[in-house]
């Protein structure tokens, strides 16, 4: 077995809780080989009328007997997606509900689509113990990828990110000893590894994980914290016997098709003309995954923990991407001029923007109470932009069989704009946004003045 590629130390988790037994929610098991999951299975029984996805609420939500048995009917394993509600988590799901598998979605937010055939919806919270112990009652494999504060005013959220980044994790993992699990699944970020310093084509064995001092964002101090808890679960026993196999992918930047988060801020900010300018080394690149890459990535890092594939994924990290690198500003271009504008002429300083990112921040959080300041750029947002970083993914083919599939953000885009709704007044720039721009953009190029100032003395 190899030994942990990610240089990451990790650190040793706290013993499961205590929890009564949970005697519901357990399908039977047949003798039948599954060689996806590398465990005994019931035999494939597909629904007459097709699955139907279920809906559930509340702390006390759990699966019955009967509702597990059915799933074991419907598929060859039975698995759980966290932030399954999510655009990723949503997209994994409906993936391998699609191979025949039995599908978990479980998140705090009801999915925007509809639950696809082969699925179940539970509303719920990782951070409730009790809760996520009741519906992975006989569930086989877990794919860990709800989170918080990935961008925008999310990110100065620090006890939310921090309860569901590290608490959320924690209780996914316990559970899974505690269930007899024997497959987890995290999705992390390339910004456990990243933390302002030029990075090119840094790989697993190469490329440490950051110290935890080092990171100035909530969002990827807790991931990492979570990715070296992930590895540090490693080979533990379950519950019933065998061991809890797992593994971490750190993808970069997720787009495609009805992506909302990224691709909606950025074009609400080009039509209103505060994305009306570049910054940063003009040659500064990073790494994008087409959201079908990082699902296929997954499931290849499922296989990967089984016998059958001799469990090569086990204690392991993985870099995903598209396999190419690109300019963040160039690679953006189809979304300008899908939108009827030209590429931002007006290169600023970085230490102009990052220091108008400071005060955007404090003002948002002081201010919050009271009004909403937008956030054009956070710090760690301004610095992943800014700085290149860049990473290769020759571990994920060699181990996992990872070859990703070429794709265009152009198509994205327009599928995007095909989709949203009517463009409103508030779409436009208005006073009201470009006000706080130029007066954040002031108070940055005043903040600078007087560093250097502060220097030279």
């Amino acid at each position: 077995m190899k030994k942990n590629g990610s240089l990451c130390q990790v650190e040793q988790l706290p013993c499961p809780c205590p929890q009564e037994q949970n005697g519901s929610a357990c399908w039977t098991q047949s003798h039948a080989h599954n060689s996806w999951t590398g465990a005994a299975t019931t035999p494939v029984r597909n629904r007459t009328n097709g699955a139907v996805g279920a809906l559930c609420s509340g702390r006390d939500c759990g699966v019955s007997r009967a509702e597990g048995a059915e799933l074991g009917r419907r598929g060859t394993a039975k698995i759980l997606v966290t932030g399954g509600a999510g655009y990723f988590g949503f997209r994994l799901g409906r993936a391998l509900a699609s191979r025949g598998e039995s599908v978990i979605l479980l998140d705090l937010q009801k999915p925007p689509w509809a639950i696809p055939s082969g699925a179940v919806f539970y509303q719920s919270d990782i951070r409730d113990y009790n809760s996520l112990s009741k519906v992975c009652a006989g569930v086989d494999c877990v794919f860990h990828t709800a989170s918080y504060g990935m961008s925008g005013p999310e990110q100065l959220k620090k006890e939310q990110v921090e309860s569901v980044n590290v608490g959320g994790t924690n209780n996914v993992i316990n559970v899974c000893l505690e269930q007899g699990i024997s497959r987890l699944i995290y999705t992390s970020t390339v910004n456990v590894a990243f933390a302002g310093k030029p990075i090119e084509d840094g790989d697993e064995d190469t490329v440490p994980c950051v110290p935890l001092d080092m990171h100035i964002d909530h969002y990827s101090r807790t991931k990492a914290i979570a990715d070296r808890m992930v590895l540090s679960a490693n080979g533990r026993s379950v519950k019933g016997g065998g061991i809890l196999r797992t593994c971490v992918l750190r993808p970069s930047g997720i787009y495609g098709p009805e992506e909302r988060r990224h691709l909606h801020r950025v074009m609400v900010n080009v039509e209103r003309r505060l994305f009306s300018f570049s910054f940063g080394d003009p040659g500064a690149r990073m790494n994008w995954v087409h959201v079908d890459n990082l699902v296929l990535a997954h499931v290849l890092a499922a296989e990967g923990l089984t016998p059958e594939r001799s469990c090569v994924a086990s204690g392991q990290a993985y870099f995903i991407n598209d396999g190419e690198s690109v300019n963040v500003f160039e690679w953006l271009t189809p979304l300008f001029e899908r939108l009827g504008y030209s590429r931002p002429l007006i290169h600023l300083p970085v230490s102009l923007v990052y220091s108008a990112a400071i005060l955007m921040e404090c003002l948002h959080v002081a201010l919050r109470p009271i009004v909403e300041i937008p956030l054009l750029f956070t710090r760690n947002e301004v610095r992943n932009i800014a700085v290149s970083h860049t990473f290769k993914i020759e571990k994920a083919r060699q181990d996992l069989g990872f070859n990703p599939k070429k794709y265009s953000l152009a198509d994205s885009v327009d599928q995007y704009l095909q989709s949203r709704p009517p463009r409103t007044k508030s779409s436009h720039l208005t006073k009201d946004h470009l006000l706080p721009l130029l007066l954040l953009l002031l108070l940055g190029m005043v903040t600078v003045l007087l560093c250097f100032s502060w220097r030279g003395c």
